[in-house]
């Protein structure tokens, strides 16, 4: 009786569980962080938060293969902040961007996008704070 009771409750905790991988996440008190997955393999996640009266935003790209190169583009509240071209590296195949702007007051949102043009795989982030 006693491992049925065991595995029925953890039958009934897998699903909540996994709603809690969907929900957004929190890196500090004033922080926003969501992830999500790309158009391929690749995943994403962005983070805003504030930094000395300004805003600090951070992207990264985890597609588990070293010497992909990425164009990206970061904007906020649509207008473009930066762009370049980097290189996953490192064990987990990634690349990360992080980048200071002006606090525009109100809600200010982030998007980042890169692609990878050698297979077509776009990742589109965004996070709102």
């Amino acid at each position: 009786m006693k491992t049925l009771t065991i595995t029925t409750a953890t039958l009934l905790t897998l699903p909540a569980l996994a709603l809690l991988g969907t929900a957004p996440a929190h890196a500090g008190d004033d922080d926003r962080v969501r992830t999500g997955s790309c158009s391929g393999s690749a995943t994403w996640k962005i983070k805003a938060g504030p930094d000395d009266g300004r805003l600090e935003v951070g992207a990264e790209v985890d597609s588990n293969r070293t010497g992909q190169t990425w164009h990206w583009t970061l904007r906020h509240d649509g207008t473009v902040v930066d762009r370049g071209r980097s290189v996953t590296g490192g064990r987990s195949g990634s690349f990360d961007v992080e980048r200071r702007t002006a606090n525009a007051g109100g809600t200010d949102t982030f998007t980042f996008r890169a692609v990878h043009r050698a297979t077509g795989q776009v990742c589109v982030a965004r996070v709102s704070r």
